[in-house]
This record gives structure tokens, sequence and C-alpha cells, in this order.
């Protein structure tokens, strides 16, 4: 073989084992790490975006809007794509109105390659920042939370978090009812970051709508009233409620200090709460009501049955005596009611004895939750009979030593103003369903003369002149109580309340009103009572009941 042939043969030979890597190359890339690779490819030019799915709408009785959701958007970076952070932010911040140096330290903190500028951003300064077309920035779908109303019933309607959850009040509660369920939708982009294509993969869900009970304009007015008793007597806080007790329909339901959803990070987080149902009290003379309801149902007295009432009465260690100073009188039970007597409360209370008296507590309710249809209702306290020490039958039927809640003593005075039926109130309006049957605790009979009772407190010579609505009959009670402070009861820091209904003889609105700790004055008539005359004056015609005689 010449040399000539022998390179021909070597180079031919080389040529062929090129060949052969060449073709194994491509087995290995087409065959065994295809789907790798192009799954990679993929991912450089197809993008999987979140399309938010919106919360339902949360409206009041008449569907006027107290929550609802928009379309929004959250900026957000590629940190090592911005060739200028510090340009950057100070772009960003005249649209955001954001300090720069808090969206320099986002860009600075995206070790990740991925960063969060701001969040919620309504769609004008989407447009806006869209429009810097600034490299590394941009934005992804979402949506907001508005509230048309401001703060009306903000801690009633409650909060939501930066995902769109339910955080507290009926957006937790009901968080399953008002949640959107989320879409996807794939976006295709080439080498430059253009988008060429988008197709939605799964469409998002809007939630539900809720529709409440409340009326906003009622809890427009009632929130007012309350306002005035906070500028007036600087209380620690103060809650009122508006039902209908015929239906336990709560119309209103406000708390003061007030608290605006939309801007929750910046309130008190005891603000938070709702009053209403997680504030407890000791109730005091308010209680009255349900102690002489027992002994009327259990036949132990009558309306006209009279008591001697010497100036106090001395239960082992414990002498209870009136609020202001009297002499020897005897009073009929309708009277006892009527005037607040505390010696005569306690001596039909002591009639009826320790187990009978327990059983009609715990009967109205108090000790266990009302069922209304909000979280995180406290149930208030109620010791059994084993645990009574020698004073406190002395104790209890003027409502001290136990701790109920506004909405407790609301269900309980429902029941004796319409009728003797106790059933929970409810914030969520079902108008296909009728309202709860609820249970019978008191008859008709001793409902109605519990009712005639409570309107002598508002008669001349009662405890809550000041809760009078002209042309209306009203019953209702007032409630001063001594607030526990280290173990002790406190001379210097109260509960003032009223709670009240009307017409007295066929009530169709029940308002309470409690005011915790407030400063200047601390009785139940003359704090509380004029705020319940406030909101009732203006819900009767409000809603078309007619005054006495219409």
């Amino acid at each position: 073989m010449t040399r000539i042939d022998r390179r021909l043969g070597l180079l031919f030979s080389v040529f062929v084992l090129l060949l052969v890597v060449v073709l194994a190359r491509s087995v290995w890339v087409q065959g065994v790490k295809g789907g790798t690779l192009s799954a990679d490819a993929q991912s450089q030019q197809v993008e999987n975006v979140v399309i938010p799915g919106h919360r339902g709408a949360i409206l009041d009785r008449k569907g006027k809007p107290l929550a609802v959701s928009e379309d929004a958007v959250s900026v957000f970076a590629t940190p090592y794509q911005v060739a200028d952070p510090a340009a950057a932010s100070r772009k960003l911040a005249r649209i955001l109105d954001l300090p720069p140096d808090q969206i320099l330290a986002s860009l600075a903190e995206g070790g990740s390659g991925f960063a969060y500028i701001a969040r919620k951003v309504d769609l004008a300064a989407a447009e806006k920042i869209q429009g810097l077309d600034i490299e590394g920035i941009g934005v992804l779908p979402d949506s907001r939370r508005l509230y048309p109303q401001g703060s009306l019933a903000g801690q009633v309607i409650g909060t939501v978090g930066i995902d769109n959850q339910g955080l507290t009040g009926l957006e937790a509660a009901h968080d399953d009812v008002l949640g959107g369920e989320d879409g996807e939708r794939e976006v295709v982009r080439d080498a430059t970051g253009e988008e060429l294509d988008r197709t939605t993969v799964e469409g998002a869900e809007l939630g539900e709508e809720l529709r409440l009970t409340l009326d906003a304009s009622l809890q427009a007015h009632t929130e007012e009233v309350l306002k005035e008793i906070g500028r007036t007597y600087e209380p620690d806080g103060a809650t009122a409620m508006a039902i209908d007790p015929r239906t336990s329909e709560v119309l209103a339901m406000a708390n003061w200090p007030a608290v605006d959803p939309a801007d929750f990070d910046e309130a008190d987080p005891d603000d938070l709460g709702n009053m209403a149902t997680g504030f407890t009290f000791e109730p005091g003379s308010t209680f009255k009501a349900f102690t002489v309801a027992g002994a009327l149902e259990e036949r132990i007295v009558n309306p006209g049955t009279v008591f001697d009432l010497p100036p106090t009465i001395t239960l082992f260690d414990r002498t209870i005596g009136e609020a202001h100073d009297r002499g020897h009188i005897s009073l009929p039970v309708s009277d006892i009611l009527a005037q607040s007597s505390n010696v005569g409360s306690v001596k039909v209370g002591l009639e009826l004895g320790a187990e009978r008296f327990d059983e009609w507590v715990r009967r109205f309710g108090f000790g266990s939750p009302t069922g209304i249809d909000f979280p995180g209702e406290e149930q208030g306290i109620v010791i059994p009979p084993e645990d009574y020490s020698g004073s406190t039958m002395g104790n209890l039927p003027i409502g001290q030593g136990l701790a109920v809640t506004a909405v407790q003593m609301v269900t309980g005075y429902a029941a004796i103003a319409n009728g003797g039926v106790l059933r929970p109130p409810h914030l969520v309006l079902d108008d296909d369903s009728e309202p709860p049957a609820g249970e019978r605790v008191i008859s008709r009979k001793t409902s109605g003369q519990v009712s005639e009772m409570l309107e002598g407190v508002l008669a001349p010579g009662g405890t809550a002149e000041e809760a009078a609505v002209p042309g209306y009959t009203l019953a209702g009670k007032t409630g001063t109580a001594q607030k526990v402070v280290d173990g002790t009861y406190s001379d210097s820091e109260y509960v003032a309340s009223f709670v009240g209904y009307a017409p007295a003889e066929d009530p169709r609105l029940l308002v309470s009103v409690v005011v915790d700790n407030p400063k200047g004055d601390y009785y139940g008539g003359t704090v509380a009572a004029p705020a319940f005359s406030e909101i009732a004056g203006f819900a009767l015609p409000y809603l078309g009941i007619p005054p006495d005689g219409g």
C-alpha cells in the first residue's frame, strides 16, 4: 500500500469515528436528554401565571356593598436584571408612593431572583409602571379588597390577608363561601421576553356573595352615637346592637373605636375584636329581669307579691344595700324591678333558691355561646351551684358574680320581648329560610308580665327616664356594674349598660348599649340610656314602626 493510500485510509477512519461520535451524541441528546432539554427550553419561553379568583362581595340587607374586590397587580423584580437599581427605585417610588430606600432594599434582597416590590397596586399605577419599560421589573395579576362604606362595621366584616384569605370577622368565618378559586394562564414569550401568545389553562372562579342582616344606614347612625359616647366619656370601649326580636336578625352591630378594614395594620390589635361577642362583663341590674322572670315562671311570686325591704340585707360576709340610701319600705315585685331594688332582687332570688336559680340562668343561655354566626364568640362565666359560697345568692340575682356578653344579654331580652322564645341571633341573611324555631323558655304570660314591669323603668320615677322616645312606649333596664380589677371590685371602674325594646306591647326593635369604663359619669341611666334613646329614636321611624296608636 502506498503512503497516499495509507493516509486516505487513516483520514477515512477519522471521518467514520467522528460520524459515530456525532450519531451517538445525537441519540443521547434526542433520546436520553431530549425530554429534559425540551422542558428547559419551554420553561424559558412558557410562563404559568396565576389568575386570581376574586372574593365575593359582602352586602347589607338592602344590597348596599360593604366589601368588594377589584383587579389589581403585584409589582415584582428580577433583581439581577435591573441594571440601575437606584434609578429604578426612584422612578417606581414616584408612582407607588413608597420611599425609594424601601424599594432599593427589596431589590437588594432578591437573592432568589424574585422580589416583591408592592402588592395590591391599582391598574392605573400598573400601567404607568409598565410604561417605564425597566428591564427586570414586571407585574402579576392580583386582586384587592375595597370597602365602599369605609370603616362601617369594620370589626364585623373583618379583614383579609395579603393573599386574599379571610383573617378576622365574617371574612374569616365565611371564607369558604367568599373565597374565589384561582385560575391559571400560560404565557409564551420569545428570547427577548416579548409575549407571543397566552392561553387560559383554567379559568378563575368568583366567590359567592354574602348578604347580611345589617342595615347600613342604621349601622352608620349607631356608630355615630357610639362615637359621641367616645368623645364625651372617653371609655375603654363601647358596643351597641339593634335586632328585630321577632326574627333575631341583627340590624346593627357597632363598636367604638371604629376600625378601617382597609388599613387594619395601623389599628390597635385589641380594637380588631368585636366587642359585642368578645367582651365579657358583669351585667349588674340589667340581669334582674331574668331573676324576676324565673321566679314568675316558677309561680313563686306574682307581680303583686309584696316584699318587706330593709335598707340592707346581709348574707354571711356580704352586706348588700341600694344604689341610693333609703329607709325601710315594702314593694311589690313589679316595683322591685322598675325601681331596680338590690335588696328586693336578692329576696326574689332567695325564694328561687340556688339550684332553681342556676337552672333559669342557663335556660336563658348564659354560660354558653348564643350560636350567632360570628367567629370567636365568648361564652361568659356562670359558676355551678356546688361552687357557690354563702354570699353567692346575694350577688347573682343582682347581676354580680357572673360574666356575660352583650350578645347574650340581647338574646335573653329578645326572649322576654317576643313572647318567651329564645333563639340565636344571626348576621347572615337567608331569604329562603324561616327564622330559627328557637326554644320556649318562659310562657307568654310571664313574658308579658316582665315587659309590663320593664315599662316602669322608663316611666317617671323609674331608673331610665333618659331613654324615652317621644310617641313610643318602651320597655328596658339600666345596668351599672363595678368592674373586677386584680380580684376585687373597683371603686372607679364601671360598665354602664342599657337594654330596651319598642313598642313595648308588640316589640319590633331591641337595642343594647354597653360602655366599658366611662370617665366622669358611669351610671347606665345617664351614660347608656341616652344612647339607647338616640339609636331607637332614629330606628323606629326609619324602620317604619308606627308610634303608639299609629
